[in-house]
């Protein structure tokens, strides 16, 4: 694949990237990772401005596949995702509207954009208090770089941003939200449970039973759902 010219426009080469999905055989995550990795390896050379770019116009009106190589080239590339402003990610959070692409952006792009500083507390509120299912899912799963150490969170996470959150979505029982809450405390209890087992504590009325189920199984045993059969205990991964 030949790397891009200085200056090629990013409409351009977001063209190219749509040709080759269409030629792959079917779209599953190995496939369409295997297209992200070629226009990482294309970018890499490429100044943040230019994969930014890149990102924002493939993330337009895309689906999955798009967004998912959008999201994944701007991560792999360091000067671009340092880069990264409020604009650019209210751009590429444009059009997000299910389970999977909200959780690859909210755990890809903004949590660590958030993390560093680069997107605000009140951007996050804002998502919050949307009255779209998706924004407020967002701002729950953007919670989860903040204490995923596999995601670059420092020791102890981010208990006092993770738990404002929590507690503006604490009433809401939109299935796709009591999830991303169960999600943002159980990523948070392993760094610091003791903070969780107090918010649970001190809110129990409020929190939902799946949440406190899960929540529960997660400090004790350090799994979300444990299961019984025959008396013995099968393990089965978070």
């Amino acid at each position: 694949m030949t790397p891009p010219r200085p200056g090629v426009a990013p409409s351009r080469l977001a063209a190219r990237a749509r040709k080759d999905l269409a030629k792959l055989t079917h779209h599953d995550v190995p496939m369409v990772r295997s297209v992200r990795r070629r226009y990482s390896n294309l970018l890499k050379g490429q100044p943040a401005r230019a994969v930014i770019g890149f990102a924002i116009e493939l993330a337009d009106g895309g689906d999955w596949p798009e967004r998912l190589i959008a999201y994944e080239v701007v991560a792999a590339h360091r000067a671009a995702a340092a880069s990264l402003g409020e604009r650019h990610v209210a751009r590429m959070a444009k059009g997000l509207a299910d389970w999977g692409t909200v959780d690859l952006f909210g755990v890809t792009i903004l949590g660590p954009a958030w993390r560093d500083g680069r997107v605000s507390d009140t951007t996050i509120d804002r998502l919050a208090r949307s009255t779209d299912r998706w924004r407020r899912r967002l701002a729950l799963v953007a919670t989860v770089p903040l204490n995923s150490k596999a995601r670059g969170a420092a020791d102890g996470g981010d208990a006092r941003r993770t738990l404002r959150v929590c507690r503006q979505l604490l009433a809401d029982r939109d299935d796709m939200v009591v999830k991303a809450l169960s999600w943002a405390l159980r990523e948070l209890a392993k760094r610091d449970p003791t903070a969780v087992r107090v918010f649970v504590a001190t809110h129990d009325g409020r929190v939902a039973a799946r949440v406190r189920r899960e929540v529960s199984n997660k400090l004790r045993t350090g799994l979300k759902t444990p299961r019984r059969q025959s008396g013995v205990v099968l393990i089965f991964s978070a």
